[in-house]
């Protein structure tokens, strides 16, 4: 007996909403392009910024978040230390790790960045945003 197939109706719900991810992508990247900044500045800095419940986290915490290997997110994080859009800062608990913040100059960007993210999905329908909103992820 052969398997029923999936309605066609997933199948074009699954694409429409791969094109509108990618639609979106392609807008960002284009929108920090725009601000003298690669694609994966602006999401090093974003993730950095919405860490849940802190605006500073490991490297290992932003490697998770933009699903990177460690060693490419180190680099990615030397390469903006060097630009001056992150800093490093000893985490106090302990010793061994660090933490990554932001520059003013990085924050203002970003902040820019996000205004404009903010309007672009709000446009779109795709997102709606909550004034006082807390990250269920947040502790």
């Amino acid at each position: 007996m052969a398997e029923e197939r999936l309605p066609k109706q997933i199948y074009e719900q699954l694409a429409y909403f791969r094109y509108q991810i990618r639609k979106f992508i392609r807008f960002s990247e284009e929108a920090a392009r725009s601000k003298g900044l690669t694609p994966q500045y602006h999401q090093l800095m974003l993730s950095i910024m919405g860490f849940p419940g802190r605006e500073y986290a490991t490297p290992k915490e932003l490697a998770e978040r933009l699903q990177v290997t460690p060693h490419a997110c180190v680099e990615l994080i030397k390469r903006c230390e060097e630009l001056g859009l992150v800093y490093r800062f000893p985490n106090p608990q302990d010793k061994r790790s660090t933490f990554i913040g932001l520059t003013e100059s990085a924050m203002s960007v970003l902040e820019e960045l996000s205004e404009i993210h903010r309007d672009e999905l709000a446009r779109a329908g795709l997102l709606e945003f909550e004034p006082g909103y807390r990250s269920p992820l947040a502790k």
